[in-house]
């Protein structure tokens, strides 16, 4: 019974983290709000996050980088900004999600598994979005941004609700990202043959 109970914070752990490579604060903030209202259980280290100030302050940066990222050129500099901020993000709420084991385990997992979720997903999206940017001028990355906002959202309810149903799609999503930016790139990299007269 134990097993199946870390296994399921691990797959909520790694969910979460992995939606922080979309969004840094929508994770925080859903975490934040199932702790409040009692859903999730986290170690003593993270136990602040569901406090009122912590939903305000995070349901507020929340809602300012969601915004943020659809102001052309301001998304590519919060690319740079959140993908360190979300490594961290990740390694937090993938290291609070295991209140039962000791804390050396709880962060050891948490910079390994939690960090290395968020910045495969952000290391994704932002090849996506630098190759929107590239073909579009920028003008389709308000497309990349709601994709990412919903993603991000959807992910971190599905994490929290159904962990391993969260865990299978955010694969199954970084792998269709990386053919789309393949494809994509590599459309643009073919010469384009000019008919002869």
């Amino acid at each position: 019974m134990e097993i199946c109970k870390i296994a399921l914070a691990l797959c909520m752990g790694i969910a979460l983290a992995a939606s922080c490579g979309f969004r840094v604060f929508v994770p925080l903030l859903v975490v934040s709000l199932a702790v409040k209202w009692g859903g999730v259980h986290v170690s003593d280290s993270l136990a602040w996050i569901g406090s009122d100030i912590a939903i305000w302050c995070l349901g507020t940066a929340t809602l300012a980088e969601l915004l943020g990222y659809y102001i052309p050129w301001v998304d590519n500099a919060l690319d740079a900004i959140t993908g360190p901020l979300a490594l961290v993000a990740g390694t937090v709420i993938m290291s609070g999600m295991l209140p039962d084991l000791p804390a050396y385990m709880q962060w050891g997992i948490g910079i390994v598994g939690g960090a290395g979720a968020a910045g495969a997903v952000q290391a994704s999206t932002t090849a996506l979005r630098g190759t929107s940017t590239a073909t579009t001028a920028g003008v389709g990355n308000f497309v990349v941004s709601t994709g990412e906002n919903i993603m991000a959202t959807v992910g971190s309810v599905l994490a929290v609700v159904a962990p391993i149903f969260a865990v299978v799609g955010l694969v199954i999503l970084i792998a269709l990202v990386a053919m789309i930016v393949r494809k994509i790139r590599r459309r643009k990299n073919t010469p384009s043959t000019v008919p002869t007269a």
